[in-house]
């Protein structure tokens, strides 16, 4: 009986802890998707996609990759045909030591006005290959933190606070920080 009652505890509190773990203060949470495919026997694309209820002015989506014994790298990112192919700044910096792929995108980098509007859809397209060209079994993908500070999180576009515009008032940056829903889908 006793073990039931820990179990129940247990469970209460990881199902807390998990809900919580998504945060977005402008409406429903929003849902980033990796959706891995095999595309020959030693390479692999992962492509990201994003499902957003508001306007995002950057993002940066840290990935932890593993193909089981066999060492990899993200050879590539392809922003081009995306929702984020109009952002002022688009990087991707692979880590091979790590098996580890950092994506940061920043919409304005100036007085322009751009944004990822509120919808759905494809941002980037990873490519994954093995180093020497060993066959890729399975790939697994997951989200990761990467040096210095890179966590998954969506930025909301900037809202006027104060004047002048662009100064933020200290605890206010808080709000604007989006963590999204990250679901890995993988082919049948």
């Amino acid at each position: 009986m006793m073990k039931r009652v820990i179990t129940i505890v247990t469970f209460c509190l990881l199902l807390t802890a998990v809900s919580n773990a998504q945060t977005d203060n402008y409406g429903k949470t929003d849902t980033l998707y990796a959706d891995v495919e095999k595309i020959g026997e030693s390479s692999w694309t992962i492509t990201i996609s994003l499902t957003n209820d508001e306007y995002i002015g950057g993002m940066s989506i840290p990935l932890r990759m593993s193909a089981g014994t066999v060492k990899i790298v993200g050879d590539s990112a392809i922003y081009t045909g995306g929702r984020v192919d109009h952002f002022t700044m688009k990087l991707f910096r692979p880590d091979t030591a790590i098996q580890c792929v950092t994506l940061g995108m920043v919409a304005n980098l100036g007085p322009t006005n751009k944004t990822l509007t509120p919808g759905s859809g494809r941002l980037v397209t990873i490519y994954v290959s093995s180093l020497d060209g060993s066959p890729i079994e399975k790939l697994i993908v997951d989200t990761a933190t990467t040096s210095p500070n890179n966590s998954l999180m969506l930025v909301a576009e900037r809202i006027q606070l104060t004047d002048p515009p662009d100064t933020i008032p200290l605890g206010e940056s808080k709000k604007q920080e989006i963590i999204p829903v990250f679901v890995i889908r993988t082919p049948k």
